[in-house]
C-alpha cells in the first residue's frame, strides 16, 4: 500500500466532515483587489455584498469523504457540489466575510464557527478549520477544511447563557437587596481558634473582643444587586464598597458577634433583624438572613446575604406600642401603663412612694359652653405643662388616668419631692396662662406618701381626697360652679 492510498483512505474514513478544495482563484481574484488598492477587505465586503458571493464562485471542491456525505445528508458528491448554495446560505455572509479576511491577512490555517445546512433543510452549528496544505501556500490550490457539527454543544451554551442571564436578571431586578459574599477569611480565623482548643466561643468572644472585628474586615463582598444601591444611597458599587464602614457600625458589631456564634455552632442559614445605615447617615432596621451556598459548606467562600428594608414596619410597630402605653391627646401615659406601672412599684419598690392626683379645672363647663375642641385644646395645654414640670426624670410616671384625671406615681421619691414636683407644675401653668391668653389652665393638685405595698391603695384614697379638697377651695375662690360658668 503506497502512501498516496493511505492518505486516501484516512481521508476517506475520518469522523469528521473532510473538503479539499482549490481556492487558487480566490487568491488570484484578491491579487486583482489589491493592485485595484482595496486595503481593508472586510470594510468593502460589508459595502458590497455581491463581493462575497464573487469569492464564494472562486472555491472549487476537488474532494470530499464519506462522513460529509452523510452529514448533509447527499447521495454523492456530484450532488453534494450541485447543490452547494443550499449548504451555505442564510446567516453564512458574516462567517463568509471573516474566513475571508483571515486569508487576505495571510492566515493560511485558522478556526472559525459557522452555520450549514443539510439537504434537506435542517440548520446545523459547525466548527470549521480551514489550512493551506504545505506546499501550496502560493497558489492555494490544496486547502483542506475539516468541519465538525457542534449544534448540540451550541444549544447547550446558548440554554446556559441564557439560564445565567435569567439568574443574574433576577439579582439585579430583585426588590431586595442581595450581597455575595466570601467568609473563607472567617472560616479560616474561626478554624483557627477552634484547633487551638476553643471550647466556649462566646466566652472567647466576650474575652476578646477585638476577634470579631478581624472577623469583619475578612469579609469580601463579590457582588450587589441594584437595589443594594437605592437602599444605601450609593451611586454605584465602588461608591458603596468603599464605604462599608459607615454602612456596617454602632449596633452592627454585636450581631455580627451573634452571627459568629450561630456559624460556630454549624448554623450556615441564619436569620435575624439587624441595624444597619445608609451612606447619607440614615438609620435602617434591616431583616437579614444569612446562606452559606450548597457545595461551598466546607470553606463558605460563597455566602448570599439579603436584607430587607423593614423601618417601616419597624416605625409603625414603634407607634403602636407607643398608642399602647400613651394618651393621644395629651401624650402622657395612660391609664394601661398607669395601673401597670403601679403593680410593679406595688412589688418592687422602691420606696416610699409619692403619688400627685390632678384633676382638670372647668373642664366641664368648657365643653358645655365653648364644645369639645375648645376643651380639647385645654387638655393638651395640661399635657404639655405636666409634661415639662416632669422633664426626664426617672422612674417618675405622668399619666392621664380618666376624662380630665391625670396622676404622677414618683417611686423612690418622699413627700419632699412630690410638693417639688407640685411647685414645678404650678409655675409652668403660670408660663402656660401668659403664653394663651383667654381660657385660664387650672389643675387641683393633691399629694400622698407610702412606705409599703400594703399602704398603697390607701395613699391613693388620700391623694385623691387632699386633691379634691383643692377642687373645693378652687370653686370656692373663683365663685364658680363646678358644672356651670
Amino acid at each position: 500500500m503506497t502512501a498516496s492510498t493511505d492518505f486516501e483512505l484516512l481521508f476517506e474514513s475520518a469522523p469528521i466532515s473532510l473538503w479539499l478544495e482549490d481556492y487558487s482563484a480566490l487568491k488570484a481574484l484578491f491579487t486583482q483587489w489589491r493592485t485595484q488598492g482595496i486595503v481593508d477587505l472586510g470594510s468593502y465586503l460589508r459595502k458590497d455584498p455581491i463581493s462575497v458571493a464573487q469569492c464564494s464562485q472562486c472555491y472549487k471542491v476537488l474532494q470530499v469523504n464519506r462522513q460529509t456525505l452523510r452529514l448533509y445528508g447527499a447521495a454523492s458528491q456530484q450532488e453534494l457540489v450541485a447543490r452547494l448554495p443550499e449548504v451555505f446560505r442564510g446567516d453564512m455572509f458574516e462567517h463568509m466575510v471573516t474566513e475571508l479576511v483571515h486569508l487576505w491577512n495571510g492566515e493560511l490555517e485558522f478556526s472559525s464557527q459557522g452555520v450549514n445546512y443539510t439537504l434537506d433543510g435542517r440548520r446545523m452549528d459547525v466548527q470549521i478549520h480551514v489550512r493551506v496544505l504545505e506546499g501550496h501556500e502560493d497558489t492555494w490550490d490544496r486547502v483542506m477544511v475539516s468541519l465538525q457539527e457542534v449544534t448540540a454543544h451550541t444549544l447547550a451554551r446558548l440554554k446556559l447563557e441564557q439560564s445565567e442571564q435569567h439568574a443574574r436578571n433576577l439579582f439585579d431586578l430583585s426588590p431586595v437587596s442581595l450581597w455575595v459574599e466570601d467568609f473563607s477569611g472567617v472560616k479560616r480565623l474561626m478554624d483557627e481558634v477552634r484547633h487551638s482548643g476553643i471550647q466556649d466561643f462566646r466566652v472567647f468572644l466576650s474575652v476578646h473582643a477585638e476577634f470579631v472585628t478581624r472577623c469583619m474586615e475578612q469579609i469580601r463582598v463579590l457582588d450587589v444587586n441594584q437595589h443594594t444601591l437605592d437602599m444605601f444611597a450609593a451611586t454605584d458599587r465602588a461608591d458603596l464598597l468603599g464605604k462599608l464602614d459607615l454602612v456596617f457600625k454602632g449596633e452592627m458589631s454585636d450581631s455580627f458577634a451573634e452571627q459568629l456564634l450561630d456559624l460556630w455552632n454549624g448554623k450556615t442559614m441564619q436569620t435575624r433583624e439587624v441595624i444597619n445605615y445608609s451612606l447619607t447617615g440614615e438609620l435602617i432596621n434591616i431583616h437579614m438572613q444569612f446562606t452559606v451556598m450548597p457545595g461551598h459548606e466546607a470553606d463558605w467562600d460563597l455566602v448570599l446575604v439579603s436584607l430587607v428594608d423593614i423601618t417601616a414596619r419597624k416605625k409603625a410597630e414603634a407607634y403602636l406600642e407607643y398608642l399602647g402605653k400613651h394618651d393621644a391627646l395629651t401624650r402622657l401615659r395612660n391609664r394601661a401603663f398607669y395601673v401597670e406601672e403601679l403593680n410593679r412599684i406595688s412589688r418592687k419598690g422602691p420606696w416610699p412612694l409619692s403619688i400627685v392626683a390632678m384633676d382638670l379645672n372647668g373642664l366641664k363647663a368648657v365643653n358645655d359652653n365653648q364644645g369639645h375642641a375648645a376643651g380639647d385644646a385645654m387638655l393638651r395645654r395640661a399635657g404639655e405643662v405636666l409634661a415639662k414640670a416632669a422633664g426626664d426624670q426617672q422612674p417618675l410616671c405622668m399619666a392621664r388616668i380618666g376624662g380630665d384625671e391625670f396622676v404622677a406615681l414618683m417611686p423612690g421619691s418622699d413627700e419632699r419631692a412630690a410638693n417639688g414636683l407640685k411647685e414645678r407644675i404650678e409655675s409652668m401653668l403660670e408660663l402656660n396662662n401668659q403664653f394663651y391668653p383667654g381660657q385660664k389652665l387650672s389643675l387641683a393638685l393633691g399629694i400622698a406618701t407610702c412606705n409599703t405595698a400594703a399602704e398603697v391603695e390607701a395613699t391613693i384614697h388620700a391623694a385623691d381626697q387632699s386633691m379634691f379638697k383643692a377642687k373645693q377651695r378652687f370653686y370656692e375662690t373663683t365663685s364658680l360652679e363646678r358644672r356651670r360658668v
